[in-house]
């Protein structure tokens, strides 16, 4: 088994850090090159930088405060929100990320996706798929857009294998129902992307405990977790997470 990767999530609004609950009721978090500091610190594998009003508010991401990121840490960064053309994808490598996250403009636009990878590869290349549960669809999990605006009537786990057809690596599912909500992540969806796709899948939404870290690696065949609200906020460092982990038997690069 690999190590799993804890990857620490800067989602950004107006140049700072924010957290919300559900994809609202944001707060003011930190500043995104002392967070990021901090966070490598401790012993962060990655960090992912999501400017999470970039696509409805139609603009590219604020690459002024990436390069700021990039060249304060040493470790990978993933930079999503607002990334919908080759453009995009080139003007966040130039301004220090490793990989592109791209969301909405993936739905819309699969095309893209698959000219991103051709041209960067795939390895630089993220599917970022929010979800929230309908009933009705067979994975009991929906597709939005739009920064979980929009609902799209698309299944998340058949729109998770027809992204694996355009060659990106990674998957992230984030959950709106378990957003900030530090009850779990949604195991479902992270273990039946992981499973039919045969992908990297990130956990994403929801982090709370120790435990939920845990299943997360176990019961969710996540190969990667992402956190934000229990790092912000002090509830847990890096390192802890990564010790508890190493002391379930999970491999970590501690």
């Amino acid at each position: 088994m690999e190590p799993v990767i804890i990857i620490p999530c800067l989602d950004m609004k107006n140049g700072r850090v924010v957290k919300g609950v559900h994809f609202v009721e944001l707060v003011d978090a930190a500043d995104p090159v002392e967070a990021a500091k901090a966070y490598c610190a401790s012993g962060a594998d990655e960090l992912a930088f999501l400017d999470i009003t970039a696509t409805v508010e139609n603009r590219q991401t604020m690459f002024d405060v990436l390069k700021k990121v990039t060249a304060a840490v040493k470790v990978p960064v993933t930079v999503g929100g607002g990334i919908r053309k080759l453009q995009d994808v080139e003007n966040a490598l130039k301004s220090g990320a490793s990989a592109v996250s791209i969301s909405s403009a993936a739905y819309r636009d699969p095309a893209f996706v698959r000219e991103a990878v051709k041209q960067f590869g795939g390895n630089r290349v993220c599917i970022a798929i929010d979800v929230d549960v309908n009933e009705a669809l067979p994975s009991k999990r929906e597709v939005y857009i739009d920064g979980g605006r929009t609902a799209t009537g698309k299944d998340a786990v058949e729109f998770a294998k027809e992204m694996k057809d355009t060659g990106a690596a990674r998957i992230l599912p984030t959950s709106k129902a378990c957003d900030g909500a530090c009850t779990g992540y949604d195991l479902v969806v992270t273990r039946a992307i992981a499973e039919q796709t045969g992908l990297s899948v990130i956990a994403s939404g929801g982090a709370g405990t120790l435990e939920h870290f845990y299943q997360a690696a176990t019961e969710g065949k996540a190969s990667a977790l992402l956190a934000a609200s229990v790092f912000h906020f002090g509830t847990f460092t890096v390192k802890q997470v990564k010790e508890y982990l190493a002391s379930r038997g999970i491999p970590v690069k501690l």
